[in-house]
C-alpha cells in the first residue's frame, strides 16, 4: 500500500494506491461516526423540537434507530479508548476520565491495539478524521494505532475557526505533521472524509469520523468574527448548539451521497452515536441529568445504523447496547481477528439488528474515577434495573421501564435488589482492573494479570 498527499494552499489532497494480491468477494465498508456531547433528545428522531436533522432521520429511516444505546463513560476520552480497543477502558487504567489540555504524555498506550490495528491487519484502509483525545504524543497519536492516514486533533477540543486549544496550543494534524488549514473545524472534518471516500475504489476501508460539534468552544458556521477567550471558552446559547448540530448532520449528508456517488452505500455499514450525554446547552429529554454522571443523562446517547440488505429499514431496537459493541459488531463483519490477547467486552449487534437473533439480556457496567482518585462513582443496568453507587455510601436504585427519568429512588425499598445489583458491580470492577492505588493517572496502562479475564 502506498499513500501520496501533498497540502497544497492549505487544502488537503489524498492519493491512494492500493495493490490487492488475488480477488476476494468485497467485505464491507465501515463508516462510524461519532459525534461530542450530542445530547439523547438532540436530534428530530429522538424527538428534537427545535433541531433540523434531516439526514440523520433519514438515516433511521433507512435502518435502526436505538432506544437503550449507552457510551462508554459519560466524558469523552473514556468512551474512545473503550471503542478503540473494544474492551471496557478500566483495562487500561488511567482512562477513566477526560485528558486534560496539555497532558500529552497521557492516552492510549503504544502498546495498546486496536480494532483499527485489527482492521488494517485484514487488508482494510485505514483513516481517522477529526477529534482523537486519547494522546499527544506521536507514539499515541492515530498512525501508531492502525490509522493509514489521519486528520484532524489531537486534544479534546480547539477553536473552531483558528484551531488553537484554550491554552493558545494550536492542534491541527496531518498524519504526525501540524498544519495550518483554513476553515470551519466541522467543514473541515467533512471536506476530509470526502477526500477519502474518493480514493476508495475496490478496497474494504474502515472511516473513523469523529465530529467535535457539538462539544464547546459554542461556534457555529457563521461566527468566525466572534473571538473565544479561555474565560468564556464554554459560555453560549442553546441557539448556538442547534446550528452546530444543524451543520454537523449538513456535513453527513455530505458523506452519505458521496456513498452513494461511489457507488457504496450498498455494502457500507454507516454507525452513528455520540461519546457521551449532552452537556448545558444539550437536551438529554426524557433522561436525568447530563454529561460526566452516572445517571442516564450522561451515559444513554442517540445511536442509527445503517446497512441497506441487512438491516432492515424503520427497524427501532431496545436492546441494551453500548459503545464497544460496535467494536466487536465492526471486526465480525470485516473478518478480522480482535487483537491478541485482548478478549473483547463487547458483543456483535448484526443478529440482532438484522433479525436473526431475540434481543439479549445485558449486564452493563460504568466507573467514573475523578482527578487524583479522591471519589469513585459506579453503576450497573442489568435488565431493567440500575443501580448507582455513590460516594459517602449514597445509593440509587431505579427501574428503567417504569422511570426512565430516575426520579424515584428504590434503593431504601429493594434492599435485595440493591445487594444483587452491588455484587454484579464488585465482581466486574474486581475482573476489570487492579485496585485503584495501584493505578497511576499518569501510567495509562492496561492490567495484565486481568488480560483474559470478561
Amino acid at each position: 500500500m502506498k499513500w501520496r498527499y501533498p497540502v497544497l494552499s492549505g487544502v488537503f489532497a489524498l492519493c491512494l494506491a492500493w495493490d490487492v494480491a488475488g480477488a476476494e468477494k468485497r467485505r464491507p465498508n465501515v463508516v462510524f461516526i461519532l459525534a461530542d456531547d450530542l445530547g439523547y433528545g438532540d436530534l428530530g428522531c429522538y424527538g428534537a423540537p427545535d433541531i433540523r436533522t434531516p439526514n440523520l432521520d433519514r438515516l433511521a429511516r433507512d435502518g435502526v434507530r436505538f432506544t437503550d444505546f449507552y457510551a462508554n463513560g459519560p466524558l469523552c476520552s473514556p468512551t474512545r479508548c473503550g471503542f478503540l480497543t473494544g474492551r471496557y477502558q478500566q483495562r487500561l487504567g488511567g482512562l477513566e476520565t477526560a485528558i486534560p489540555v496539555g497532558a500529552k504524555h497521557l492516552g492510549l498506550p503504544a502498546a495498546e491495539k486496536t480494532i483499527a490495528s485489527a482492521l488494517q491487519g485484514a487488508g482494510y484502509a485505514t483513516a481517522m478524521v477529526g477529534k482523537w483525545h486519547l494522546g499527544g504524543t506521536d507514539a499515541r497519536a492515530p498512525n501508531a494505532h492502525g490509522f493509514d492516514r489521519f486528520f484532524g486533533l489531537r486534544g479534546g477540543n480547539h477553536d473552531y475557526f483558528t484551531h488553537r486549544e484554550n491554552n493558545g496550543e494550536a492542534d491541527l494534524y496531518l498524519d504526525n505533521q501540524p498544519v495550518v488549514v483554513a476553515g470551519y473545524t466541522t467543514y473541515l472534518l467533512r471536506d476530509q472524509a470526502l477526500v477519502f471516500l474518493e480514493a476508495m475504489k475496490a478496497q474494504p476501508f474502515f472511516l473513523y469520523l469523529a465530529f467535535t460539534a457539538p462539544h464547546f468552544p459554542m461556534q457555529g458556521p457563521e461566527d468566525s468574527h466572534r473571538l473565544v477567550t479561555s474565560k468564556d471558552w464554554a459560555s453560549g446559547s442553546r441557539a448556538t448548539y442547534v446550528k452546530m448540530v444543524e451543520a454537523m448532520d449538513a456535513a453527513i449528508g455530505e458523506i452519505l451521497a458521496a456513498l452513494e456517488k461511489h457507488g457504496l452505500a450498498s455494502n457500507t455499514l454507516v454507525v452513528f452515536t455520540s461519546d457521551n450525554g449532552g452537556e448545558r446547552y444539550g437536551r438529554n429529554a426524557p433522561l436525568a441529568k447530563g454529561k460526566g454522571t452516572l445517571w442516564e443523562g450522561g451515559l444513554r446517547v442517540p445511536c442509527l445504523a445503517r446497512w441497506p440488505g441487512v438491516i432492515p429499514a424503520g427497524t427501532v431496537s431496545k436492546q441494551v447496547a453500548i459503545t464497544m459493541d460496535w467494536s466487536a459488531s465492526i471486526l465480525k463483519i470485516a473478518r478480522a481477528k480482535p487483537p491478541e490477547h485482548r478478549p473483547l467486552d463487547g458483543m456483535d449487534l448484526l443478529p440482532i439488528i438484522s433479525g436473526k437473533q431475540e434481543e439479549r439480556t445485558r449486564t452493563l457496567c460504568w466507573r467514573r474515577v475523578s482527578p487524583g482518585f479522591a471519589t469513585t462513582h459506579r453503576a450497573v443496568r442489568r435488565g431493567d434495573w440500575k443501580f448507582i453507587d455513590e460516594p459517602n455510601g449514597r445509593q440509587y436504585l431505579y427501574n428503567l421501564t417504569s422511570d426512565i427519568g430516575e426520579q424515584t429512588n428504590l434503593a431504601s425499598q429493594d434492599t435485595a435488589q440493591v445487594a444483587r445489583l452491588k455484587k454484579l458491580l464488585d465482581r466486574w470492577e474486581a475482573r476489570v482492573s487492579p485496585p485503584l492505588s495501584e493505578v497511576s493517572p499518569k501510567a495509562g496502562r492496561r492490567d495484565e494479570s486481568d488480560a483474559e479475564a470478561k
